[in-house]
């Protein structure tokens, strides 16, 4: 379901957003290259005050690859839930207006994004016009009753990564690059440092933003490597090159064989 919702939820109208929260991080040196003269590398405190951490929200666009993000202390409900709200709603009023369908279509639309779902989340009888999907991590805040009805209401579908399948959220590149961008070779003293950083680079970011695709390259190498696997039979084993078997004896050869043993 998620994949379908990369590969096809933009083709059918839908935009499809990624929300997650990155963090903690600490009030510490972090690593990073830097140009510095031969045999002379910037040097980092081996000490440190632990002043705070921070924390990253962040909505991630795949398709534009335009990010939104709050550096904040907390990311609770209390923190979170008025954010993304607030996010999703601009979000919306800069989308196109739906065609307006039968109720019993709307809610067949609706629908097909819980198909095969072993626990699918109970749809209320009035549904707005399917608007936008939402790909997030199966953490329990966001199952808030109250939450997931403001989502409905606004027509948001969300989506759930499966339990252990957070690689499959987007945002979570998205989060990488900022972080690695931002606090490579730095060494931030307070939070409030670390959520300028983590901010400035994503304002930049969005100055000339990079669209990312489901699957690519990676996934490609992938599928041929699959292909190269030669299974074996009795159990779930396989060889990444085939294994050389005994040649089978000719009917002469057999006959021969039998005769020199008889003899």
């Amino acid at each position: 379901m998620i994949e379908k919702a990369y590969r096809t939820g933009e083709k059918l109208g839908l935009a499809v957003w990624t929300q997650d929260e990155a963090g903690p991080y600490q009030t510490l040196p972090y690593p990073g290259a830097s140009w510095q003269p031969v045999g002379h590398p910037v040097l980092q405190p081996h000490e440190y005050v632990r002043n705070g951490t921070a924390k990253l929200l962040t909505l991630f666009h795949p398709a534009s690859g335009q990010v939104r993000v709050k550096g904040v202390t907390s990311s609770a409900n209390v923190v979170l839930h008025p954010w993304l709200k607030a996010e999703l709603t601009a979000i919306l009023q800069s989308l196109p207006e739906t065609p307006p369908l039968a109720a019993e279509t709307n809610r067949q639309l609706w629908q097909t994004w819980q198909a095969g779902l072993s626990l699918p989340i109970t749809l209320p009888p009035e549904l707005p016009a399917l608007r936008m999907l939402l790909i997030w991590d199966n953490l329990r805040g966001h199952y808030t009753p109250e939450m997931v009805l403001w989502l409905f209401a606004h027509g948001i579908m969300p989506l759930y990564t499966p339990v252990s399948g957070s690689w499959m959220n987007m945002a979570e590149s998205m989060q990488r690059i900022l972080v690695n961008r931002g606090l490579a070779g730095q060494h931030p003293q307070t939070p409030e440092q670390i959520i300028s950083l983590l901010e400035g680079v994503a304002r930049g970011w969005n100055q000339n933003s990079t669209p990312f695709e489901w699957g690519g390259k990676r996934a490609a190498r992938r599928q041929r490597s699959r292909q190269r696997r030669h299974f074996l039979g009795g159990s779930g084993a396989y060889t990444r090159r085939p294994v050389r078997r005994r040649p089978s004896l000719s009917l002469v050869q057999q006959w021969r064989s039998a005769c020199q043993t008889i003899h």
